[in-house]
């Protein structure tokens, strides 16, 4: 990561504000988790919702709180970008992610013949942690951008030109 300036004490505020987006990355994604878990336990055992309708659910729920938590916390000082244009990249990211999970237990037991439940465990944490660091550089990358980015220019001055577009009110 390039230091701003091309000073140590740049290089040191990069590196601080990496470590902080990552706790905080990690702060969202550990309550994110806990939703997920509940409300497909809800849905599940306690309404009598089918299995995957209940994991759809809850996968949906915990998503869309991970992104407001995201947006509003962790990545709060990043450029906004706009919520259709965010969260659709970030839904995008959270599907890729996501099949590469289901790709990886799928492999090891259908192609691999791997049937233990340790080894299947295994593959899904493997899964898990590598599409963590996936989201985690997607989300710096894509999803919640810095000032400079392209989308942040353009989100901007289409900002500004539906500012000047408005009607002016007249006060009576």
């Amino acid at each position: 990561m390039p230091a701003r300036g091309g000073t140590t004490a740049g290089a040191r505020r990069d590196w601080r504000l990496l470590v902080r987006e990552m706790g905080m990355f990690g702060v969202v994604g550990a309550v994110c988790f806990v939703i997920d878990v509940g409300v497909f336990q809800l849905l599940y055992a306690a309404a009598g919702t089918a299995a995957v309708a209940a994991k759809a659910v809850s996968a949906l729920v915990s998503m869309t709180v991970a992104y407001f938590g995201h947006r509003l916390w962790s990545f709060s000082h990043r450029a906004h970008t706009g919520l259709r244009r965010e969260y659709g990249i970030f839904f995008v990211v959270n599907g890729v992610t996501l099949a590469v999970g289901v790709v990886a237990v799928a492999v090891a037991h259908d192609v691999l013949g791997q049937d233990s439940a340790l080894v299947l465990q295994a593959v899904n944490v493997g899964a898990i942690a590598t599409g963590t660091v996936i989201r985690f550089l997607a989300y710096r990358r894509w999803v919640f951008v810095a000032d400079d980015a392209p989308a942040a220019v353009a989100y901007r001055e289409q900002q500004a030109v539906r500012r000047s577009a408005a009607p002016v009110r007249q006060e009576v």
